[in-house]
């Protein structure tokens, strides 16, 4: 693998939204455009892109969040590795580029949220040095 990491870019949106797919994230080329354009444009958020042979391989999206109860921290809004690319180190490497961008926002830490499903997904973070702390449940209520 020749990997090289950057942040992404509006022309990316057609990799990150076909990578998105194979966790079963499906929308539009448009809305993944705005939503990649307003991150890009908000210094609270990072979403960076890995490559192999010119080819994304996988995407990580990080946002600062302000609470009222508890510290400040950065969480991981989404990482997606290419299933062909996945136990290879790569999630590791975006992983560890967004802690790099913790670090400086000055945050003390870094959370991610995992679908109770993924078990996979939680091997991942807890062989990579993050502890469970939480099982939660997510409401969502839609606005007009």
């Amino acid at each position: 693998m020749n990997l090289f990491l950057r942040q992404a870019e509006l022309k990316d949106v057609e990799f990150i939204a076909e990578l998105s797919s194979q966790l079963g994230y499906k929308t539009s080329l448009e809305k993944i455009q705005n939503r990649i354009s307003e991150i890009l444009n908000n210094a609270d958020n990072c979403v960076y892109v890995i490559i192999d042979n010119e080819n994304i391989i996988g995407w990580i999206h990080g946002f600062y969040s302000l609470r009222v109860e508890s510290d400040s921290f950065v969480e991981i809004g989404g990482l997606v590795v290419d299933e062909n690319y996945r136990r290879k180190g790569v999630g590791k490497i975006l992983v560890t580029k967004v802690i790099e961008w913790a670090c400086s926002k000055k945050s003390n830490k870094i959370r991610v949220r995992c679908n109770t499903l993924r078990k996979e997904t939680h091997v991942f973070y807890d062989r990579i040095g993050f502890i469970e702390t939480k099982e939660q449940k997510i409401f969502d209520m839609e606005l007009a």
